[in-house]
């Protein structure tokens, strides 16, 4: 389909302010707000809950996109109204009136017109938005999934692993593996490293040799303390440790890496952005694995710059959980050879949509497996029949 002289003539954001992209939004008994070490941890009163120190503040953030035949793409992240804000009094004038396929051109203006004020977090998310928004509407307008814009599948469907408490149902449940919030973080001491243990003991028992196992520390922890837990995840063969510090720590990275021990992997960049954040977790960390999330790291014309660049430094790309707007990417990377699925049942016992109730159609693994659907854009439909939609003015 001929895209000549097809422009954008509109851009709509709204805000949603239960579920959706802040899958931390749940209530009190869910497993992804209650006892997980966090940086939040050293302060009592905020260490039961993640919901004590607002991790469900930010909501989701929708940016509709819309070519002059009526065509609507749209992307989805978090951001709320302060990236509604951004999105439409400095964002949007790079947007309208320009040509639907000059998405390099348009993400290129947004970034660099915001570095004085953004590079990393919020601003990332709202580009991150729009960039979704204009690869959908792409797709749309060339009656293509967006993986076929980007190559060709590279296998057939996508294995996922689970991320959630419990390792040994998502094994039942078909997935590779089970990534586990790590409860007990440096506030804990030496008492509180004892009780991931026992975890880890029980967790390798229940789920057998074959089965990957990793701890995802959030943030969380300081190098005494990650090296410590890295010697009892090595006794129990967990494949990896993720996101052990601050995301700008780049020196407690690399020296961890440096540190850890025969086949354990160190991994990051779940809370990092650009390419630039991601060249120094590559080159100066030596990461074995990287995790943007497509959602924040600046959308998928960003995340194939990174991608690329993990590629040629013989790295895998193991996206964050992002529902099928990273599973497209992910068909077509030889460099990533599985992707995340994070378990949204409160008691992680069942597999239900990650973005519930925001998207119609949300494709969700089965039997720890998904065929990338071949339907235009990145296949989803808002859920207007559940959700109300008032657009930020």
């Amino acid at each position: 389909m001929s895209l000549m002289g097809k422009k954008i003539v509109d851009l709509r954001v709204y805000v949603v302010g239960e579920g959706g992209a802040d899958y931390h939004d749940q209530s009190e008994d869910h497993w992804i707000v209650g006892q997980v070490s966090t940086p939040m941890s050293i302060y009592p009163e905020y260490k039961a809950s993640r919901l004590s120190f607002g991790i469900n503040i930010l909501k989701t953030l929708i940016v509709e996109i819309e070519a002059d035949d009526g065509t609507v793409g749209f992307g989805i992240t978090t951001g709320g109204i302060p990236a509604a804000w951004i999105v439409k009094n400095h964002l949007k004038r790079f947007i309208i009136g320009q040509d639907v396929s000059n998405i390099e051109l348009m993400w290129d203006q947004m970034y660099k017109s915001t570095i004085f004020y953004g590079r990393k977090g919020i601003v990332l998310n709202a580009i991150s938005a729009v960039d979704l928004a204009l690869w959908d509407l792409l797709g749309r307008l060339r009656q293509e999934p967006v993986y076929a814009m980007l190559g060709v599948k590279v296998r057939n469907e996508l294995d996922f692993y689970a991320t959630g408490p419990r390792p040994d149902l998502a094994k039942e449940m078909g997935f590779i593996g089970g990534k586990m919030a790590l409860p007990y973080g440096p506030a804990d001491s030496l008492p509180g490293l004892n009780k991931n243990r026992e975890i880890a003991a029980k967790m390798r028992a229940s789920c057998g040799k074959e089965f990957m196992l990793m701890w995802d520390c959030w943030m969380s922890l300081d190098l005494p303390y990650a090296e410590k837990l890295m010697k009892d995840a090595a006794e129990f063969d967990f494949y990896w440790l993720e996101e052990c510090f601050n995301p700008d720590d780049y020196w407690s990275y690399k020296k961890l890496k440096a540190r850890a021990a025969e086949g354990m992997l160190i991994t990051g960049g779940e809370h990092e952005a650009t390419r630039y954040g991601f060249r120094a977790l590559i080159e100066n960390c030596e990461l074995d694995i990287i995790q943007p999330d497509i959602g924040w790291c600046g959308g998928l014309t960003e995340l194939i710059k990174i991608g690329n660049l993990a590629d040629a430094n013989s790295k895998m790309i193991i996206p964050h959980g992002s529902g099928p707007y990273s599973h497209h990417y992910v068909t077509t990377k030889t460099n990533s050879p599985f992707t995340e699925y994070i378990m949204m049942a409160p008691q992680a016992d069942q597999v239900i949509p990650q973005y519930y109730p925001l998207l119609k159609n949300e494709p969700i693994p089965v039997n720890g497996k998904l065929v990338v659907p071949d339907l235009p854009g990145f296949g989803v439909e808002l859920n207007r029949d559940e959700i109300v939609l008032t657009e930020y003015e």
